[in-house]
């Protein structure tokens, strides 16, 4: 059994689906709601792996939200004691920055909605994504992209998003999009975020789009996520 360190951001954006995959191999959580004032830890002692979740702000809005700067810090300690890290959306650019990569607007543009991404050459002969089809289909809501750090493997991309998703030796994923959203979740980010489906461009769907077949979609969505998580979660201790 592992403890998991888990850094949240907002109401909406815990740890959906990952949850019960984490629940059902035995590990536990600690989820700090960094939103509701609780600090990010000075130090990883008793934790053996480091989880951060998505939000709506940037990693450059540290004058409102200094514990960015706090959570770069902790994820610098995590890389470089090798424990499992892994990011979605925010927390992938977190990790990215925290490393030396850059976090600026999509070229393309903000990419919203149920959109396919492709593996990359080095993901084909990787053990990160294994079991995973060329192309399958993820959840995104960003208008943001990460660069590469020094020594990251590109894993996928999409149309709308050259760098969807890197890892670092065998503990470090960095995720752009979100594998982990349930349906409760699409229909809560609909609501509380819907002036983000207001925004022009190609790669923003609609609410009505986003919620068309939601439950079926998010069964699919589950089976990828566990093949996604599954060579992370080999290396928990």
């Amino acid at each position: 059994m592992t403890k998991i360190l888990v850094l949240q951001h907002h109401p909406e954006e815990g740890l959906g689906s990952l949850q019960h995959i984490l629940a059902a191999q035995g590990h536990q959580t600690e989820v700090h709601r960094l939103d509701l004032g609780v600090p990010v830890p000075d130090h990883l002692l008793g934790y053996g792996a480091l989880i951060i979740m998505g939000g709506p702000m940037s990693v450059h809005d540290t004058g409102r939200y200094p514990w960015l700067l706090s959570e770069q810090q902790i994820i610098r300690q995590a890389v470089g004691e090798e424990l499992p890290v892994l990011g979605h959306c925010l927390g992938g650019q977190l990790i990215a920055r925290a490393l030396g990569g850059q976090v600026t607007p999509n070229p393309d543009g903000p990419e919203i909605g149920w959109w396919p991404v492709t593996k990359t050459l080095e993901a084909m002969s990787s053990d990160w994504l294994a079991g995973l089809p060329d192309s399958f289909t993820l959840f995104h809501w960003h208008g943001e992209t990460f660069s590469l750090p020094s020594g990251a493997v590109p894993l996928l991309s999409s149309d709308f998003c050259t760098q969807q998703a890197f890892a670092i030796g065998k503990h470090c994923l960095a995720l752009q999009g979100h594998p982990e959203v349930t349906p409760t979740m699409v229909q809560a980010w609909t609501k509380s975020m819907a002036d983000d489906l207001q925004q022009t461009g190609a790669g923003v769907q609609r609410s009505r789009t986003i919620h068309d077949h939601l439950e079926h979609r998010c069964e699919e969505l589950l089976g990828s996520a566990t093949a996604i998580y599954r060579p992370w979660l080999e290396q928990l201790r």
